[in-house]
Formats: structure tokens, sequence, C-alpha cells
């Protein structure tokens, strides 16, 4: 009698798991439930901008060790030459450049050859780095209409601060190639998101360092 109670309690703890797992299984959200069968849409087409010098500002966000750096971002190490490339050929074309670092982080954390020049500023802060910052300001008094975004991680400081600026009215240059994250796939949302978000779409245009001209 004693067996067959046991074989009764277990078969009723095997029901019971059962429709806990079928009660999962049907109450998973459609986007989890489907998530490998997800296909990214067309790569968005790259676009050569020329700029006018007098109303174009270069912002280059936090390239620094902490968030810069061959452990946690490779991709923003192997950043750092062509970012660099396009710095030179702004400032020899007079446009005004913007840095930005981390908070708590000094302007010689910057990583070569990115590091600010004499009269150059830096703001600070989290990933908008219009927040609690002197930005807004500083694009006011530059008399700027158009922005270009280069920086780390994607997903952060790139990502808040092109949009609040796209929310602001500027036009958004962000640079496929200038910007980094851990992974391919954070670099992906964030253009396409740029591209599609309600605010900045229309305002943001895709491209590539070699495609920018002054």
């Amino acid at each position: 009698m004693m067996g067959r109670s046991i074989w009764v309690v277990l078969l009723m703890a095997g029901m019971l798991a059962g429709m806990a797992q079928a009660r999962a299984q049907t109450n998973t959200p459609a986007l989890i439930d489907q998530w490998a069968q997800i296909k990214p849409p067309p790569a968005p087409i790259l676009q050569a901008v020329t700029l006018d010098p007098a109303d174009t500002v270069l912002l280059v966000l936090d390239f620094v060790p902490k968030t810069c750096n061959m452990e946690r971002r490779p991709r923003c190490i192997a950043s750092l030459q062509p970012v660099g490339r396009l710095l030179d050929a702004a400032r020899a074309h007079g446009v005004r450049v913007i840095f930005s670092n981390v908070v708590g982080g000094a302007p010689g954390d910057v990583l070569a050859p990115l590091q600010p020049r004499g009269g150059e500023p830096m703001v600070a802060s989290g990933p908008d780095k219009f927040l609690h910052t002197d930005l807004a300001a500083l694009l006011r008094q530059d008399k700027a209409r158009t922005v270009i975004v280069t920086g780390t991680a994607a997903e952060g400081a790139v990502l808040s601060t092109a949009s609040e600026a796209a929310f602001r009215g500027y036009r958004v240059i962000v640079l496929v190639d200038g910007m980094s994250s851990a992974s391919l796939y954070a670099e992906q949302y964030v253009a396409w998101d740029l591209l599609h978000s309600p605010g900045s779409a229309g305002r943001v245009t895709l491209s590539a360092i070699g495609m920018i001209g002054f």
C-alpha cells in the first residue's frame, strides 16, 4: 500500500511539473520565444557628406582607458587611428572639437592619438554628454548646426549623445567605423535605432570616416 502511495505522489508531482512547464512555455513572450528566428534588416546605405567647417563640431567621446581598452573593447582600440585621421582633418579645416570623459576622469586620460590640444574643451558625464555639462552651451557658442559623433561605447555615449543632439535639432553624422562596442551586435542595433527611432530618424546620417569631407 505504501508503495502505491509513493507511486501516486510521484505521478502527481510529474503531472504538476509538466503543467507548470506548459504554462511557462505558453506565457513566454513572443520576443523571447522567437528570438532565434528574428533576422536583422538589410544593412543601411552609408552616405558621403561634405560639411561646412564653420558650423560643424566633432565630438570625440570617452576614448579613455576606463572605457577603451583591449580587455573590454578591443574594437575601440582598433578605431583610434582612423578617428585620429579624422581629427587631424577636422582640425586642419578649422572644425571645432569637443571631447568627453567619464565622471571622475581627467583631460590627460584621453588616449593617443586623440588627446585634446590647447583650448579644446572637455565635458564629463555619464552616457548622455549633455546631462549636467556645458555641452549645449558650447554648441550654441560655436553656432553649430551639425555634429559628428565618434566614441565608445556605441550603446552608451554614442547612442545617448547622438540621440539628444538630434532631439535638440542638430544634424547628426554618426560614423559606423568611429563608434565601437564590445560586440558588433551592439553597434548594429545602435545604427538601426538612430536611423529609425522617433526624434532621431531624419536627423541622423550614417557615414564612415573615409566618406567625410570639409
